[in-house]
């Protein structure tokens, strides 16, 4: 039997756990947006869930995301490429294990709000446009095929709760991670992945 989510208040304000991408991706894609005239939701970011509400205070929140990411590492973030759905272009990651398992972790916290797109479909992403207009997505899709971003992978050092309310988003508390393992590089192959 699953259990339901929990009732929360649809008045409070959206919270998000989000990285940011480095200065160059950020950016590059700043400048992108300005050139095609699209936007996202704010400046550019990856998810590490869904934007939700929960009615734990700021301090509850801040609390239980310190003990999910307590001792968490630093981690690589590839980028796939470009993908569209209805009213949408953005920057795909690819979702692998570290991400998936962060994902988990702030999902874990709670109680809070849930969307579709959460668990089982959670696409982490950049976004470049949001809320294309079917006549012009087409023409904006032809666009940013011939757009390469300056990396193919970033290191998330640290993570951030953010608080959107009213339109504004606000930095609630910033989270850094445990500095990775330098990992040897794999000289078996003789080649590199290229991920672009």
């Amino acid at each position: 039997m699953t259990t339901p989510p929990p009732v929360v208040d649809v008045t409070g304000p959206l919270h998000s756990v989000v990285a940011w991408p480095p200065a160059v991706l950020d950016t590059w894609m700043r400048r992108l947006q300005r050139d095609l005239n699209v936007a996202g939701f704010g400046t550019p970011h990856l998810n590490l869930r869904a934007p939700f509400q929960t009615p734990l205070s700021s301090s509850e929140l801040v609390s239980g995301l310190r003990s999910a990411l307590r001792d968490l590492p630093a981690f690589e973030v590839r980028l796939r490429g470009w993908k569209r759905l209805p009213g949408v272009i953005f920057l795909e990651c690819e979702p692998d294990d570290p991400l998936l398992h962060l994902h988990d972790l702030v999902l874990g916290v709670g109680p809070s709000s849930r969307a579709p797109y959460d668990g089982a479909d959670y696409r982490p992403h950049l976004t470049l446009a949001l809320g294309v207009l079917p006549w012009a997505a087409d023409m904006l899709w032809q666009d940013v095929q011939t757009r390469l971003p300056p990396v193919s992978t970033f290191t998330v050092e640290a993570l951030s709760l953010t608080r959107e309310s009213r339109g504004e988003v606000q930095e609630l508390h910033t989270f850094p991670l445990r500095p990775a393992v330098e990992a040897r590089p794999d000289r078996s192959s003789g080649s590199e992945a290229t991920t672009f």
